[in-house]
């Protein structure tokens, strides 16, 4: 096709898509508005985590990591016997200790964890005070099991949904508009804050003996969070 009538072609096209828009005047006309509701509500830790260690110092390299494996494996035997607590090991490494003047290797220091983890707080607890013979405790932490986040979370999706959709219709009050409808809407979880953990380093068996108070175990909470975020379209009257 020349060149000429191709150009006419498309203004011939141009004019009556013109032409058209009159009888286009009279449809809704949409304005889009993007909008956010966030939703949240405090979670009871449901899981109690442990960690002991076992920290020796030997001029021998392989005796002293002879030693560790065997004080690892005591510990193992002992804590798998318990019901209802997950048992795993942690970090396990080996330094050198240089002698005043940091020339020479004087000795070597190893250090090596296990990993406690229960939802039966008192049986940890117990465990606990029964292995801080041979270990040290490392650190203690609470958090939130999975299915109780995933409950919680289904929950706060429902509410996060209502809270859009009271925003949305005030929006649309708010900008004079008769009606809306929803162009996206995507839901996200977030806002578990991390867990705190207790630090206790200084803490044996004495801190746990029979003859000393109990301690009580505060679990906490954590604040989990929803989030609506979405777009609508207002219909003006």
């Amino acid at each position: 096709m020349p060149v000429f009538n191709r150009l006419a072609l498309v203004a011939a096209l141009g004019l009556a898509a013109l032409a058209s828009l009159p009888a286009n005047a009279d449809e809704a006309r949409y304005n889009q508005v993007s909008l956010r509701a966030e939703v949240s509500q405090e979670v009871a830790h449901d899981r109690m985590r442990v960690t002991l260690y076992s920290e020796a110092q030997n001029k021998d390299p392989a005796k002293l990591a002879a030693d560790t494996t065997t004080t690892l494996n005591k510990a193992l035997e002992r804590a798998r016997a318990g019901k209802g607590i997950d048992v795993r090991l942690g970090s396990r490494n080996s330094s050198p200790v240089y002698d005043d003047d940091g020339k020479r290797i004087s000795a070597w220091r190893e250090r090596a964890e296990i990993r406690l983890e229960s939802a039966d707080f008192a049986s940890l607890s117990q465990l606990t005070a029964d292995l801080l013979g041979e270990l040290k405790m490392g650190e203690m932490s609470f958090s939130i099991a999975e299915d109780s986040r995933n409950k919680a979370e289904d929950t706060l999706i429902k509410e996060a949904v209502a809270d859009f959709k009271a925003r949305a219709q005030l929006a649309t009050e708010a900008v004079g508009g008769k009606t809306y409808k929803l162009v996206s809407l995507s839901l996200n979880g977030g806002g578990f804050q991390p867990v705190m953990p207790m630090r206790a380093l200084a803490m044996d068996r004495a801190s746990f003996s029979k003859s000393a108070p109990t301690q009580e175990i505060e679990a906490g909470t954590s604040r989990v969070s929803m989030s609506a975020d979405g777009v609508i379209e207002i219909q003006q009257p």
